[in-house]
């Protein structure tokens, strides 16, 4: 397991954008698998986006695609989460994830990961 940290979160007004960051130890994600997740009250976390191992690919859920953009920063150890066009629809807390061993086709699966982030949360004012 590896220590992640996100930040970013905020309170910021519905159709404005938010950048959050993670970062990790070390070199830790030049290999392994990297994700966003977002968990909406009382419900379980759901996949954002995510990079596959050693980064070759990148998916999105339906839910985020063409609002959410991910990249990510190797020399910095860090993974950025861009998100534009915030409605209310959209959870307030995200975490950042780390595996090296989740496989592409398991990515969006929460439970394959070992290492999370505490968690970032943001608010969309009324």
């Amino acid at each position: 397991q590896v220590q992640l940290a996100e930040s970013g979160g905020g309170l910021v007004q519905p159709g404005a954008s938010r950048s959050l960051s993670c970062t990790g130890p070390g070199r830790s994600f030049r290999t392994g698998a990297l994700a966003w997740f977002r968990q909406p009250p009382g419900k379980e976390r759901e996949y954002v986006a995510g990079f596959s191992r050693g980064g070759g690919h990148t998916y999105y859920a339906d839910a985020v695609k063409g609002r959410f953009t991910i990249s990510k920063d190797i020399d910095k150890n860090t993974v950025f989460q861009k998100k534009n066009s915030l409605n209310p629809d959209d959870p307030d807390v995200y975490y950042c994830a780390f595996d090296q061993s989740v496989l592409t086709n398991s990515l969006q699966e929460p439970n394959g990961y070992h290492s999370w982030g505490p968690g970032t949360q943001g608010t969309l004012s009324s």
